[in-house]
């Protein structure tokens, strides 16, 4: 094997976006979500991680933005790993962090130029506001708060492990099977 330039070798590496999301539930375990003015769909509060940013400080981040609050970040509760779609030419990995239960929505000061609306919803009414490949970090992210450990998606779908087998390390295959 020939030495490579690090210079070089970093420049051949896959590249992805990250982005880091709070889960906030109300007592009744109904989950927070917001609406942005810029989507059909609602979100969790959260949104890209700027470069040199760890996960956890642009969700804090995010908070304070979006929600115009201080929360603790606490544990990692889902791994989100996506593929390039549509106008993202990247794979995205998207952290959820559980941010813990709050009362009410009192104090929150929403970016009117962002977001819409913020609501408590049952977890079933906000999987349906959700986009599908998003709509599973809920279950997701519950069981992983009940457990204490975190849960890994591709695209919003459980990995079942061992993944593949070793003829399929480091390949995606579409879900049309072709491949």
């Amino acid at each position: 094997m020939t030495w490579t330039e690090p210079a070089t070798w970093y420049a051949n590496l896959a590249s992805f976006y990250a982005a880091a999301a709070a889960f906030i539930t109300d007592p009744a375990g109904n989950v927070l979500l917001v609406k942005p003015t810029y989507r059909d769909h609602w979100a969790f509060p959260g949104g890209y991680v700027d470069e040199g940013e760890y996960p956890q400080a642009a969700c804090a981040r995010e908070i304070r933005e979006e929600l115009g609050i201080a929360l603790v970040v606490g544990d990692l509760l889902v791994v989100d790993w996506a593929p390039p779609a549509g106008q993202r030419p990247r794979a995205i990995i998207s952290f959820t962090f559980d941010c813990g239960s709050i009362a009410n929505l009192d104090g929150f000061d929403l970016p009117g130029q962002e977001l819409e609306d913020v609501a408590f919803l049952p977890r079933q009414e906000a999987e349906q506001r959700l986009p599908d490949n998003v709509a599973a970090r809920i279950r997701a992210a519950i069981h992983a708060r009940d457990r204490r450990a975190p849960t890994y998606l591709t695209d919003g779908s459980a990995v079942p492990l061992p993944f593949g087998d070793a003829a399929d390390h480091g390949t995606l295959r579409s879900k049309a099977g072709s491949g």
